[in-house]
Parts: structure tokens; sequence; C-alpha cells
């Protein structure tokens, strides 16, 4: 017997706990995967919807997923609430996720798009990159009587900042917004202000009622700076039924914008959710998803691109395989 379970785990690579090693990045199936690259462990952390982690030494094998995250059941989280893109931020020392949760039993709105569940971004705590990772503060980051999510961090000035979409299904013309974060991230401070709304881009549309019109998602935002100090944003929507990214840059270099959409989107067809962060040996990548329509179910996985912010814009390289 025993030689026979050494031989399955050797044929299959699967632990008796569900964990997986040695797993081709090509094969995870995984939407919104976030790495970071923790040079204290030489070792990759990825993330994303699902909310569970993998770790690799290389970015091209790859352990898990384990579980890390850690809910108040007693919030209007609930139970089990659904973790859609989950991100890993080092801070002061700590680590933090920000992570979108969903409580499909309670009912914010009710409009043309239907029933509107709670949704919104909140951060957890560890203090190593493995997690686990639990709640940091009590209360409310986003506004509780409307959906949000995508919740992303960003330092301005020493001052933090989680920036988040306001979702469509209750707008009807998605938000990018920005709110002010605690010094040490335990709550938001002060009231959230608009980026740029989804019908900004030039890029993205979509039909509706049979008349073409801009699209009303917006997804994803991830904010950088190119060598030269301009403020980036990456972020996501559709061209009809086609997932692509865009970029918008701030014309004043600050948080506040206001902000200019890039004419043409940055990534191929089919690609989007992104992030961007140097690997262990400092070279510049975006990490983000392929997306493929299976018969109505969304198959994505992980997917690097090499990327250039040695001048005044982000550049798009090589696919990395």
């Amino acid at each position: 017997m025993k030689n026979l379970l050494l031989l399955l785990l050797a044929l299959f690579p699967v632990s008796l706990w569900g964990v997986r090693h040695d797993v081709p990045r090509d094969s995870i199936i995984l939407s919104d995967p976030c790495i970071l690259a923790d040079s204290a462990s030489q070792t990759y952390y990825m993330t994303g919807t699902g909310g569970r982690l993998w770790t690799s030494p290389d970015l091209s094998r790859w352990s898990g997923p384990y579980d890390v995250a850690a809910v108040d059941t007693a919030s209007w989280m609930g139970r089990r609430p659904a973790i859609w893109a989950a991100e890993l931020h080092p801070y002061n020392g700590r680590y933090y996720y920000f992570a979108t949760f969903t409580n499909d039993s309670v009912i914010i709105a009710r409009n043309h798009n239907g029933a509107i569940p709670r949704r919104a971004s909140h951060v957890l705590v560890s203090d190593t990159p493995a997690g686990p990772y639990r709640l940091l503060g009590g209360g409310d980051y986003c506004p509780a009587d409307r959906p949000t999510l995508d919740g992303t961090f960003w330092v301005e000035d020493g001052v933090p900042y989680m920036v988040y979409c306001g979702e469509w299904l209750y707008n009807d013309d998605g938000t990018m917004e920005a709110v002010r974060l605690a010094d040490d991230l335990s709550c938001a401070v002060g009231s959230p202000s608009l980026l740029f709304r989804a019908s900004d881009s030039p890029w993205s549309h979509e039909v509706l009622d049979g008349k073409e019109r801009r699209s009303r998602v917006t997804d994803g935002p991830w904010l950088f700076r190119t060598a030269t100090g301009r403020l980036g944003m990456i972020w996501t929507s559709w061209i009809d039924d086609v997932y692509t990214m865009g970029v918008a840059y701030s014309q004043t270099g600050r948080l506040a914008g206001p902000w200019v959409q890039e004419p043409q989107p940055l990534t191929p067809p089919n690609h989007g959710h992104g992030m961007l962060f140097r690997d262990l040996s400092g070279r510049w990548l975006l990490s983000l998803h392929s997306h493929y329509n299976d018969h109505g179910r969304y198959i994505r996985r992980p997917v690097l691109f090499e990327v250039d912010l040695s001048g005044d814009k982000l550049t798009l390289g090589p696919k990395v395989e």
C-alpha cells in the first residue's frame, strides 16, 4: 500500500491536503493573478480571485493553492463570501491583502440589471507574505450602499490610498475611485473621489439594444510610475465581447488627475486584469490572465509579459513563456 501511494504521488503531484506541487504556470486556472516577489525568501507568491495562494521559486513551476484568508463570519461578509481579485502589498514591515468580498444573500439594490448583492473591497494583514491574512479593521472601506470591487493600493507623498471600481451593475457607467486610508490601513479616512468613468475610454465599446456605445465596465486598476515620473494606471474593460486592458495617465502626475485615456488598448485581445512587478532579477513584468469563453464558462490562466517603463509610457514587450 505504501509503495502504491508513493507511485500515485509521483504520477499526480497532489498532496493529501489538495496542494499540488511543481505545477506549470500555464496549467493553473486563476483570474486576476497578482504576484509578489519576496527577496527575503527568494520566493514568488501569487494570489487572485478565489483568495488562495500559490508559491514558486522561478515563476514557472508553482505549489498550491493554500488557504490564507480568514474572514469575520459575523460581519456582512457572512460565512462563505466569494473572494475576487486578491492582491498582496508589502508596507511598513507587514503584508496586506486587498480583496473584494461578495455576500450574495445580502441585497443592497435592485434595478433593470437585477438584484445587486453586497460587494466591497476590504484589507487583511499578515506578518509574513505566506499568511495567514486576517481582517485588519472592523469598519467599511468602501460605501456600503453600492457595490465596489478590485481595490488596489497606492501611496502618494507618504499618504496611503485605496483605488477601486464602482460597479457598472449599479450605475450603468462604472467608475474608478480613490479613498484615503488611515496610516495603519485599518480604515478609510474621508469620502471617496471620482477619478474617471468607463465611458471616458475611447477604445472600449459594446452594443446595447442594437446601438453601439462606450463600454460600461471598469475593472482591475493598478497604478505605476514610469522612469520619467509619469503616473499611469492600467485597467480593463471590454471591446464588445473581448476582454481588453488599456492605460490612463494623470495629467498632473497626481492621483487626483485629471486622467486621460490612451486611444488604443495595451494588450492583445482576451487578456486583462493585470498588475506590474519586478521579478527577483529586477526585470519589470506584467501579470494578467488570458480569457477564453468555453460555452459560457470563462477559462482564465495567468500570463506574463515583459514591459518597459524606462521612457514616458508603459510599453508592452514579449510574452514570458
